[in-house]
């Protein structure tokens, strides 16, 4: 009777050390999507480059000031959202030629690991794009985070990233008279996003 005694005893001394010593939650922070912009660029025809967004996406971002390695970022884009101010280019973008949107509907960034580098940070994890899933690091700049007038923390996170677009699927071109090709292959990504701490 006594050994049993001793070892819950035990058993919970064990279960209250480990809640005890467990790592805090990292705060949770809501996507202020009025100050946050997923922007791309590609070039068009050899000599400009076409600018482009995404006006709807979602993002969950957990962050922990006391241990970077605590947070993590999951993003989501809806595709079909595609806006390059031009109609008829947008419809082709959304068709099977380039993203399928009908079969792919988003585009989806979830990390494994952040961590410092540097003078930023990187978050390790897999980018999902027309069924193409694929592991990468993702360097960002990290703002804040700071207490607006209103009295709320908030960050801001800044990502300049260059993929191309043949990894993930998206292959379509056509070669013009002089040999060049109507759409680039690599894709400048910029993203700004300011979080409030919920």
């Amino acid at each position: 009777m006594r050994s049993k005694l001793v070892i819950t005893s035990a058993l919970a001394a064990l279960v209250l050390f480990a809640v005890s010593s467990a790592a805090p939650a990292a705060d949770k922070y809501k996507l202020d999507t009025s100050h946050s912009s997923i922007e791309f660029s590609v070039k068009h025809m050899v000599i400009s480059n076409v600018k482009g967004s995404f006006d709807e996406f979602e993002a969950v971002i957990n962050f922990d000031p006391d241990n970077i390695e605590n947070s993590s970022v999951d993003v989501s884009i809806n595709v079909a959202s595609i806006n390059t101010k031009d109609e008829k280019r947008d419809e082709h973008l959304r068709s099977p030629d380039f993203f399928d949107v009908a079969n792919h509907p988003q585009i989806t960034f979830k990390s494994d690991k952040i961590m410092k580098k540097g003078d930023g940070y990187v978050a390790v994890g897999t980018l999902t794009m027309r069924g193409v899933a694929k592991k990468i690091e993702l360097p960002f700049q990290l703002n804040g985070p700071v207490q607006n007038p209103w009295g709320q923390t908030v960050l801001g996170i800044v990502i300049e990233y260059e993929l191309n677009r043949k990894n993930y699927d998206v292959k379509w071109n056509k070669t013009m008279d002089n040999g060049g090709l109507v759409v680039g292959d690599d894709v400048k990504i910029e993203i700004n996003l300011e979080a409030q701490k919920s």
